[in-house]
């Protein structure tokens, strides 16, 4: 029966218990809605399944978008440590998400904005504004009706920017964590106010195969299933993580506890190449159940699909090739590979438009002792982003390295810099060092810029999101991006020092890309290829269009 609530909740009366989450004109029933949930554990990939099945959507004609929910109270993930959340993925507008917006514009090959993300922290700290303004009725704020409001207001009004098909919902954390049982709240409601047959319900759980009883178990998952129903939520598509591919037998078991037919349990286990998934979830036809689920039948474009798919394929077989290079990437968070996700896709990206695998060896820059012993045998050296002061000398040895063997170099952002300073002192004589780490060096090559002294605030006088940049002709640079105009990303605070350009410049650098007067590009001209970007390219490479400069790199390292 179609709930009444829809239509009540537009009247903001003061004895009412609604709280009207319906932005004016809003047609109910023109976006659906795809909400994907977790069980078991975090970290089991509810971004690469969410985007996987939304690129199949796309295939089909459809418009999507999505949006992450994360349950914790910073405003962004701009503040925190790779080891504990993985990479600071930025875009466009500048919004510092986390990894998961990457694997959804990788995926779908479009540009995200602050619109597909939210945290906590937005939340309540919009709530707590509207309160200050008085803007809910001297009503008593509450988790019901209104947190859950303000987020079922946040994705219709996202439904209706984007004028989308259909919005994936991927909610951050695990089923009974308190810091997202609001978002799981409100899902349920979602459902209740749009018609269950504008809402599905994606659960990914985990199906455990200890080594010692060398069977799958699936007791774990039914428990977060039942946890998940607890709370008012079906799942109507169930994905499985499992090291190797589910049996038929505890399909069946799932089956039975989520009320889902085994045809809509998906075997999610591991695999070799993430870009295999879509493929994967096309044989188990659960894109098909999705569009019978969301009566999405008569939008979808056969035509369209049939070419995507065919281009999709195509790219498929590019990531088979059996050449493989060796690129070393240095820092300080190669512990944990997420904290350096973008960059590891942008190199699969550029392999695989050069016919290679990347093979990567990961390089300590806080053990300096043996540096170059681990730079032996590399094709080329890559030194990513990153703050602060430790491991700093240990990139400066690799960059010296690669500069004086021939070696193929990237610089992004902290190695742009870091190929400055370690230029400034063994080709300038410069007893140089950048102000982020020894603000009293004699020549800081790196330095804030003085209008970014007047800005308050950790994070404030960062420069954030998608700039342009001037490209000198008849250089690397703009050989490769073939435009003297461009963009990319940037996630930086300190800049190369203004006052000493024309000392790198006579001394062999040449500054190839630009903005005003800030440096954005530097490159060796007479070197293999020794290129550093204040830029972040990674972050917006695609499957089927890699980033310039990566591709540049690796032809080089080929070379």
């Amino acid at each position: 029966m179609q709930p009444e609530a829809f239509d009540d909740i537009s009247n903001r009366q003061e004895d009412s218990e609604y709280f009207s989450s319906i932005p004016e004109g809003y047609v109910k029933g023109k976006t659906k809605f795809v909400i994907t949930l977790g069980t078991v554990m975090s970290g089991l990939g509810k971004g690469i399944f969410s985007s996987s099945l939304a690129k199949l959507m796309k295939f089909k004609g459809l418009k999507i978008s999505p949006i992450k929910f994360e349950g914790y109270l910073n405003i962004d993930s701009g503040t925190l440590n790779p080891y504990r959340h993985g990479e600071v993925f930025v875009l466009n507008d500048g919004m510092e998400t986390d990894m998961d917006l990457g694997t959804y514009e990788r995926f779908l090959e479009q540009d995200l904005s602050a619109n597909n993300f939210t945290t906590n922290g937005q939340l309540f700290t919009n709530i707590l504004k509207k309160e200050r303004e008085g803007k809910y009725l001297g009503r008593d704020i509450q988790f019901i009706p209104h947190v859950t409001g303000e987020i079922k207001l946040l994705l219709r009004q996202l439904a209706m920017k984007s004028e989308a098909d259909v919005v994936f919902v991927e909610v951050g954390g695990t089923v009974g964590d308190i810091e997202n049982s609001h978002y799981i709240e409100a899902m349920r409601e979602l459902a209740y106010e749009e018609g269950k047959e504008n809402v599905a319900y994606l659960c990914l759980t985990y199906v455990l195969e200890p080594a010692f009883l060398g069977e799958q178990k699936s007791k774990a998952a039914q428990l977060g299933i039942k946890t998940l129903m607890e709370k008012g939520i079906h799942p109507d598509i169930v994905a499985c993580r499992a090291v190797n591919e589910v049996t038929e037998k505890v399909k069946q078991k799932i089956s039975i506890t989520a009320n889902v037919k085994t045809s809509k349990v998906f075997s999610a286990h591991d695999v070799k190449n993430l870009y295999n998934i879509p493929v994967a979830m096309k044989e188990a036809r659960i894109d098909e159940a999705l569009v019978d689920l969301l009566s999405l039948n008569d939008r979808v474009n056969l035509e369209n699909e049939k070419n995507e798919l065919e281009k999709w394929n195509q790219f498929i077989e590019t990531t088979k090739t059996e050449k493989v290079i060796t690129v070393g990437i240095t820092g300080k968070y190669t512990g944990l590979r997420d904290s350096y996700a973008s960059i590891i896709h942008a190199l699969e990206h550029a392999g695989y438009a050069n016919n290679v695998k990347v093979n990567i060896r990961w390089i300590d820059t806080t053990n300096e002792s043996n540096i170059e012993e681990q730079l032996k045998n590399l094709d080329g050296i890559i030194v990513p982003g990153g703050f602060g002061k430790r491991g700093i000398e240990g990139k400066i040895a690799c960059i010296k390295y690669a500069r004086e063997n021939n070696l193929p170099y990237l610089g992004l952002c902290y190695g742009f810099q870091m190929a400055l300073v370690e230029f400034a002192r063994n080709v300038c004589n410069l007893e140089a060092d950048s102000e982020e780490v020894n603000p009293n060096a004699k020549d800081n090559v790196i330095c804030l810029l003085p209008e970014q002294y007047e800005i308050e605030g950790l994070g404030g006088n960062m420069r954030l999101g998608e700039f342009e940049i001037d490209v000198k002709e008849n250089t690397k640079a703009f050989e490769l991006y073939g435009e003297t105009l461009i963009k990319e990303r940037f996630r930086h605070r300190f800049e190369c020092n203004p006052k000493y350009v024309e000392i790198f410049e006579n001394n062999g650098i040449t500054f190839s890309g630009k903005k005003h007067d800030i440096m954005k590009i530097l490159e060796l001209p007479n070197h293999k290829f020794f290129v550093g970007t204040q830029a972040h390219p990674e972050f917006k490479s695609k499957p089927s269009k890699p980033s310039s400069l990566y591709l540049g790199f690796v032809k080089a390292c080929i070379d």
